[in-house]
């Protein structure tokens, strides 16, 4: 299928690899279905670029990459509607907020997208009893 991209263009997309938000993501209910793009190559970034709209992209990084500590705890129900089996299926993402200079660029972490790799189900998770929030700075936690 051809997908219209914000940031890479006209691109052509396999219809197996479209990842499912069956209840949308927070702020975007009616956008339920995405592609992950790999910003470059070699590079820790990704696109989650929406199917249906165009300019509707999230810049995402995997967060063990940058956050060495980060831990989260998947609650059932996340479990269940994500159909998850094992811990090997599940990819964790989070969303960066792109400040200029990047340097100043934040990462959420309080709601990390959840990402089972098996079936193509996702879904934006909010964290509770946690201290993480959405505004982590991305640059300080990475080891040069």
């Amino acid at each position: 299928m051809r997908l219209k991209t914000k940031y890479h263009g006209e691109i052509e997309a396999a219809s197996d690899s479209i990842i499912q938000f069956p209840s949308g993501i927070p702020g975007f209910l009616d956008e339920k279905e995405f592609v992950l793009l790999p910003f470059g190559a070699e590079s820790p970034f990704f696109i989650l670029q929406s199917v249906n709209t165009k300019e509707l992209a999230f810049v995402m990084t995997i967060p063990f990459l940058f956050f060495k500590d980060y831990a989260i705890d998947l609650d059932d129900a996340t479990i269940e509607q994500l159909e998850i089996e094992s811990e090997q299926d599940v990819a964790v993402y989070v969303i960066l907020t792109l400040e200029d200079p990047f340097e100043n660029t934040t990462a959420n972490l309080l709601a990390p997208v959840i990402i089972n790799q098996k079936n193509k189900r996702a879904k934006q998770v909010i964290l509770t009893g946690t201290t993480y929030k959405t505004k982590h700075p991305l640059m300080e936690q990475k080891e040069v």
